[in-house]
């Protein structure tokens, strides 16, 4: 298959999210345990004020635990006022990151893969934060397809 992936340095500000949290191992994960919390998340979207883009679902990634990770699974919000029942806030840094569109019919470890090696070529490093990346998800898009497509996105230092 051809690649026809676009490789970007982005500057984001803070920014803040709402969502659900979900804490598991890599075999969990792999399993499709996120993708219920994804799921989830779409089914529960109208419980969240102030939503800047309800067309995104975002993935944050935390490698907080040994053996696995911490996974929200969130929106982007003007602010955080009431949070409902079972969700958080989680406020997210400024950054520089490294951004990948990961397309249909592509290996989701093979877009990382790239993505790292990318980041490495560019004279940059993965930043060694507990914050490993942030994905971004056309939340129309069914949290259970084999063949996602999404944005990957990973934060970097010089």
């Amino acid at each position: 298959m051809e690649l026809k992936n676009a490789y970007s340095i982005i500057i984001k500000e803070g920014f803040q999210v709402v969502g659900l949290k979900w804490t598991g191992t890599f075999a969990e994960a792999a399993a499709g345990e996120i993708r219920k919390v994804h799921n989830e998340m779409h089914q529960r979207l109208g419980e969240i004020e102030h939503v800047l883009d309800p067309d995104k679902l975002l993935g944050l990634s935390y490698q907080n635990i040994p053996g696995g990770f911490t996974h929200y699974a969130a929106v982007l919000v003007d602010r955080a006022e009431e949070i409902p029942e079972g969700m958080e806030a989680v406020t997210v840094p400024a950054s520089a990151y490294a951004r990948y569109e990961h397309a249909k019919g592509q290996d989701i470890s093979e877009s990382y893969s790239r993505i790292y090696a990318w980041i490495e070529g560019q004279g940059y490093k993965p930043n060694v934060g507990e914050y490993t990346h942030l994905e971004e998800y056309p939340m129309q898009q069914d949290p259970f397809t084999p063949d996602p497509e999404f944005v990957i996105m990973i934060p970097i230092e010089k």
